[in-house]
């Protein structure tokens, strides 16, 4: 019985020898389903405030029956992502979007029923990519014995995160900007823990790429804001009705930006 569980841990280290596991999810395939589909934006109509929606985009291929993330895990860190949203003063409510309600390719078919049915104006999109690498090491050699595969660390593994959020207007169907958070986790395992540890590492590896995400997004929102007074023209900011600006933009922004929208477009009537 020891020998063939000797024998039995051999074989587990030569299949553990090299592996590469990666689980992707695109925002372009949602949107466009992998086909030519032509979508024009128009201007966006940012009403302030805001109503954001966050949700991950469905997984493709085979990963649409074999999920990396579960939806509590989708949950937690949407709800990071969620922090740098709801402590802007232009935006109202931030909600997070069950991944039931997203269907494979469904595009902005798709997101204007979200829209409908959550009352959304602005949704960031979240999508990852993750690669695990797993090499043997060394000291892998003292799986010869029961109680190397069991204590000695043997495998060495590399985990590489990366989540992206991108912001769009839906009705006018605009990307307003993006952001990405990465991680890179580096660690080491016994044989027989070889798999708990690689769990733990891509959870560690998706929590600590969207705190990086989170601090990404306030330059994002930085230059989001820059390139609104830059060209006023190419986006209209009002307020909804009985929202008074309180809340606006950086302060003064959001009237600012009201001011400078409606220069933009009398300068625009003056020239027909």
């Amino acid at each position: 019985m020891t020998i063939l569980f000797v024998f039995s841990l051999i074989g587990c280290a030569e299949f553990y020898g090299k592996r590469q596991t990666r689980y992707t999810s695109s925002v372009v395939e949602y949107l466009y389903g992998g086909k030519e589909v032509t979508v024009i934006p128009t201007i966006p109509r940012l009403s302030l405030p805001l109503h954001i929606g966050v949700a991950f985009v469905p997984e493709s291929g085979r990963l649409a029956k074999a999920n990396k993330l579960s939806e509590k895990e989708r949950i937690d860190l949407m709800a990071r992502i969620s922090t740098k949203f709801r402590a802007l003063p232009f935006v109202k409510d931030i909600e997070m979007i069950p991944s039931a309600y997203l269907t494979k390719g469904g595009g902005f078919t798709n997101l204007d029923q979200i829209k409908t049915l959550y009352g959304i104006d602005v949704i960031a999109l979240l999508s990852y990519d993750q690669v695990q690498h797993t090499d043997e090491g060394m000291l892998s050699l003292a799986y010869w014995t029961i109680v190397g595969a069991y204590l000695v660390k043997g495998e060495k593994n590399d985990t590489s995160t990366m989540i992206d959020a991108a912001v769009y207007d839906i009705s006018s169907r605009k990307m307003l900007f993006r952001a990405p958070g990465t991680s890179h986790i580096k660690g080491s395992s016994t044989l027989v823990n070889l798999s708990e540890q690689l769990r733990n590492d891509s959870s560690n590896g998706f929590r600590l790429a969207a705190d990086n995400l989170v601090i990404n997004l306030q330059g994002q929102l930085n230059r989001f804001k820059e390139k609104i007074k830059e060209a006023p023209k190419d986006y209209v900011v009002e307020h909804k009705p009985g929202y008074t600006g309180a809340g606006s933009m950086g302060g003064t922004f959001a009237l600012v930006l009201l001011v400078l929208g409606g220069l933009g477009l009398w300068v625009g009537r003056k020239k027909k």
